[in-house]
């Protein structure tokens, strides 16, 4: 570049900053004189002034803020930024409220419930928790079932789950099986079968019979 076209350069750079200089001395009097105006009167911006003034703060910065910030301080316009940045990543308008979730002793008294009692409906189940002390409503007891794959009361009552069949019969049941022994007789060594039938619920053992043959 030659010395000619770098005082040029020079030359047109100290005018512009000049003008700039110039420009930002006229706003800062412009703002002083805005402030007599209004004296003590309290200024009252909208929503839409302050985010347009912490825009623009934000890309001066603090140093240049005081320099010409003349309606506010440079830290009210600073916290006005941040207040916009936090309000543009808040999600909290997007969380779903909805109900509080419920207690784990809950579910495992509505399935305990369904499966001891297949003819109670969804109501029956609710008014039953109410009785100790657990209000829910009906379609969280719905809901729970379905969760644990359990039918509504009027299925859940034609299909018996082996379980609380089991624990219905449980008295009245009873498991039996055979076994031999070895008898000398006067027509010498014969085996026998013993019939013995167990209690399934007190355990206890009976003998029902003893022959020669299966069918005896």
């Amino acid at each position: 570049m030659s010395h000619s076209l770098q005082f040029l350069v020079f030359t047109m750079a100290g005018w512009l900053n000049r003008q700039q200089q110039d420009l930002i001395n006229y706003l800062r009097e412009e703002n002083r004189v805005l402030r007599e105006q209004l004296g003590s009167k309290p200024l009252r911006l909208t929503d839409e002034q302050r985010r347009r003034l912490a825009v623009r703060g934000r890309l001066i910065g603090r140093k240049g803020l005081a320099e010409v910030a003349g309606i506010v301080t440079p830290d009210t316009i600073l916290r006005w930024y941040r207040r916009l940045i936090a309000k543009k990543y808040d999600g909290s308008a997007f969380r779903s409220r909805g109900l509080p979730t419920t207690p784990k002793q809950i579910p495992e008294l509505v399935v305990r419930m369904a499966e001891e009692n297949p003819r109670w409906g969804y109501t029956r189940i609710r008014d039953a928790l109410a009785n100790l002390g657990h209000l829910i409503g009906r379609n969280t007891v719905k809901r729970i079932l379905q969760d644990h794959g359990i039918e509504p009361a009027p299925e859940r009552g034609r299909r018996t789950p082996w379980k609380t069949f089991l624990q219905a019969c449980w008295e009245g049941m009873a498991a039996a099986d055979l076994f031999t022994v070895e008898a000398l007789t006067l027509a010498g060594l014969r085996r026998y079968l013993v019939l013995f039938v167990l209690e399934l619920k007190t355990r206890r053992v009976k003998t029902s019979g003893i022959h020669h043959q299966p069918y005896g």
